[in-house]
Formats: structure tokens, C-alpha cells, sequence
């Protein structure tokens, strides 16, 4: 998947199913695969839905730097590659697993977040209440990235 981006509010049908945003998929390379692989994330209550190549590419950067003889890394290496494989149906609709849209509070109303390599999929309600915590985007950004950040004034 190239760089993705955007957001975009979904609607999830009685089934589970959603459709994929015209506008999400426009940006993601056209290949006769169209199967996805959908985790949830170890840092928000959201899933995260990669293309399969993207997935693959994600395993095999794990593999290379978690020793798998390692305890915390062996169990690292399968939370985040406890996943399931789906497919847009011809409808363009991703079914999202029960367990999955347990995990995340999915129930009617769904954001897509692109975030570059792969996207977020929030529960409605949840995702409109990430800023009520008083969390300081200036501070945060000049902390973490003050030193990218200098001598780029072409941004």
C-alpha cells in the first residue's frame, strides 16, 4: 500500500460488514489481490486493517528484529501478528471478524483513519472522544519532534 490518507465515516451493516471508502481505495495500489488482514492495535481501542502484501512486509520486519528465542519477544511477535485474513466482497465490503469488532466496540458507526501504511478502524463514539483528555499536541510535538524537525524549513 502506498501512502494512504485520509478519514472517512463508515456505517456497519447488521452482518459486520462495511464498504471500503471510494476515496481510501482510489489510494491503494491495484492488484489482483484484494484480500486485507485486520489486527487489533496494542496502542488504541481500534483495529488495523493492511493490505496482505503490506502484512507480510510488517511479519517479516518483526521476524528480523525479535529474537525468537526470546520469552517477551515471542509473545510480542504474536500479539501483533494475531490477525485474519478478508477479503472485499464484490460490493466492496470488508466483513470485520465478530471477536475483532468485540475488542473495539464496534457496533453501527465506524471512522476509517489512514495513517500512512495501514489503517485505524474506531468505534464512532470512541474515536470523537480521543481529545477530551487535554493531551498537548504542541508540547508532544516539539518533545518528540523538535530535532526532525530543524533545519527543514521547507515545511
Amino acid at each position: 500500500m502506498s501512502l494512504v490518507v485520509g478519514v472517512e465515516f463508515c456505517k456497519v451493516d447488521s452482518n459486520g460488514r462495511f464498504k471500503l471508502p471510494v476515496a481510501l481505495k482510489k489510494q491503494i495500489v491495484a492488484t489482483d489481490d484484494v484480500r486485507f488482514v485486520i489486527r487489533k492495535s496494542i496502542y488504541n481501542s481500534c483495529l488495523e486493517l493492511f493490505t496482505y502484501s503490506d502484512f507480510q512486509k510488517e511479519v517479516e520486519r518483526l521476524q528480523a528484529n525479535l529474537n525468537p528465542y526470546n520469552p517477551d519477544a515471542k509473545r510480542l511477535f504474536r500479539r501483533l501478528t494475531q490477525a485474519n485474513i478478508i477479503e472485499l466482497d464484490a460490493n466492496d465490503r470488508i466483513l470485520i471478524p465478530v471477536e475483532q469488532r468485540a475488542t473495539a466496540n464496534i457496533d453501527k458507526d465506524i471512522v476509517v483513519v489512514a495513517s500512512g501504511k495501514y489503517m485505524e478502524i474506531w468505534d464512532a463514539k470512541t474515536y470523537n472522544e480521543i481529545d477530551n483528555d487535554n493531551f498537548d499536541y504542541i508540547a508532544s510535538a516539539e518533545m518528540l519532534l523538535g530535532n526532525v524537525v530543524k533545519g527543514s524549513e521547507d515545511l
